[in-house]
């Protein structure tokens, strides 16, 4: 095979490719920059060459904000130019099929982008600067009186944000930490991506496989849960007949397709070839293997939307999210299929949380999949912090009630932050009034592909013919780990919710009100049990 194969079917994966996805994605934004009276911005991760537009299916809309946005551009020499999420050039007006507008898609937003390119006039004084989404928004604001542009936002970079310690260049040399009882409580936040301490590292698990209790009558079903991550690997307990893996919807495959860069498949796929295993790396399996434990009768549905390194940007995001609800409203007759829980463990924090300049569109695709019956199960974050974090924040604190109406007959929204193994909160857990309850959510033990990374044991000594060495931190082939991070805690509650639906669902078929009231009840019998595991109080 040659250096530019891969093992997976010959696709071209070189030095370049695993460069460009070790990079840093996304721009910090610069609070400082196109300042507007009364907008006070916060540090986030964005794409800073285009916009996320979402409107409905009102061509004039559309084609004004592009006439400001065009406009807007043209101070700093750039142009615009929409776009669909793949790339592909949109022309105004946009068709829409009309006869097909009754169909439950219709509802849904549609998500586009805006382009942002060099134009520089042929009169311009001043050199075109680097091109910026955030100092076109910022613009294209100023130009409309200082007031939101309802639709338009920038696309932010999601993190799954797990606990680890993947970069060799830190830790260089391994016998100068020969004996780990020389550090028994590493102190602060970074101990909990120290192996262990918390960090990602091998585990034996010594009980008996979840087995199914239940077995669906004619018109009965097993719940679902929806699982949007890094995907899943192989792992005896992830079947096929228990995931779907890639699932399509209308013959379009949801989220990421690409075999060579999966890094549920491949653990180390950025960055120098050194054998360490990628930063997310084995992060989908690890939370349905969570899943799998609180709720051995649920069907998994894996999709894969974030990379080795642990981020998606928003637009991508949002488009996983659509495809899943328009599922949803299909019905299984039309190739659609009902999901009771999607769980996500990834987050970003948004420039303007409190004020109508945060876009409603992600408010608005969970809120539909709310009211299929569908909860939604977010994680907290790993950042100690009470800022709020999306799209965990959606609705669970005071001046969030601008986004969309929480409808009282839909599906929970909930959001989870971690706990340590003895009831304490995490360190690391964001916590605050937008965090709905905790769960275990550190030191936790679940499923790992059987990975085999480039750190060795440190000691080696054959004898009477049989291999004898220490703990090899990073070969996952006996399939089980411990790590940390809120990313591990949704995924026991996203089980819990399940598991209440079980017997309901087996028995027959179960209107999405009936549902949403089911799981509304099991988040309320859940709490008490969720309250006495913690957080302890002072």
């Amino acid at each position: 095979m040659s250096d530019g194969e891969n093992a997976t079917g010959g696709q071209r994966y070189d030095w370049r490719s695993r460069y460009d996805a070790a990079r840093a994605r996304g721009t910090s934004l610069d609070p400082k920059s196109e300042p507007i009276d009364g907008i006070r911005p916060y540090p986030t991760s964005y794409d800073s060459d285009h916009l996320l537009v979402t409107t409905a299916d009102d061509v004039g809309r559309l084609a004004k904000i592009l006439d400001l946005l065009s406009a807007a551009a043209a101070d700093f020499g750039w142009g615009v130019r929409l776009e669909n999420l793949d790339g592909t050039p949109v022309e105004l007006p946009v068709a829409v099929d009309r006869t097909r507008r009754a169909r439950a898609e219709f509802a849904l937003p549609t998500i586009h982008r805006v382009r942002i390119v060099p134009d520089p006039q042929p009169d311009a004084a001043q050199p075109v600067p680097p091109i910026d989404a955030w100092r076109l928004l910022q613009r294209a604001r100023a130009r409309n009186g200082g007031a939101a542009i309802e639709g338009v936002g920038l696309d932010h970079v999601l993190d799954v944000d797990p606990f680890t310690r993947t970069n060799p260049f830190t830790r260089t040399n391994p016998f100068t930490r020969t004996n780990p009882f020389t550090r028994t409580n590493a102190p602060g936040m970074d101990s909990y991506g120290d192996v262990g301490s918390g960090g990602r590292q091998v585990a034996t698990y010594l009980g008996p496989a979840p087995r199914r209790r239940v077995q669906p009558t004619d018109g009965g079903r097993r719940p679902v849960v929806a699982i949007l991550d890094t995907g899943c690997g192989e792992h005896p307990w992830l079947t096929s007949d228990i995931v779907t893996r890639s699932p399509e919807i209308d013959g379009r495959t949801v989220g990421m397709t690409d075999a060579s860069t999966d890094p549920e498949v491949h653990g180390d796929v950025a960055g120098p070839y050194d054998g360490e295993l990628d930063e997310a790396s084995g992060h989908g399996t690890f939370i349905a293997g969570v899943v799998r434990q609180l709720c051995p009768d649920a069907d998994l549905v894996a999709i894969r939307v974030a990379d080795s390194q642990g981020t998606v940007l928003e637009g991508d995001f949002m488009y996983a999210v659509r495809s899943l609800v328009k599922g949803m409203a299909l019905g299984t007759d039309a190739g659609g299929r009902a999901i009771d829980v999607i769980n996500l463990s990834l987050g970003y924090y948004h420039e303007t949380p409190e004020d109508d300049l945060f876009d409603r569109t992600l408010s608005q695709l969970l809120v539909a999949a709310r009211l299929r019956g569908c909860a939604v199960v977010c994680s907290a974050g790993n950042d100690a912090t009470d800022r709020p974090s999306f799209p965990a924040a959606l609705w669970q604190w005071a001046g969030a009630d601008y986004l969309v109406d929480d409808p009282a007959d839909a599906a929970p929204h909930v959001a989870v932050g971690a706990l340590n193994p003895n009831g304490t909160m995490a360190l690391f857990s964001n916590l605050g009034p937008w965090v709905t309850t905790y769960a275990p959510g550190a030191a936790v033990m679940s499923t790992m592909p059987p990975f085999n990374g480039g750190t060795q044991p440190g000691s080696r000594d054959d004898r009477h013919r049989v291999r004898r060495e220490t703990i090899d931190p990073e070969d996952f082939a006996g399939g089980f780990a411990l790590w940390s991070g809120t990313s591990f805690a949704a995924p026991y509650v996203a089980g819990m919710l399940a598991e209440a639906l079980v017997d309901e669902l087996a028995a027959g078929p179960v209107t999405d009100g009936a549902r949403g009231e089911l799981l509304r009840k099991a988040l309320a019998a859940a709490e008490p049990v969720l309250a006495a595991r913690g957080p302890r109080t002072v």
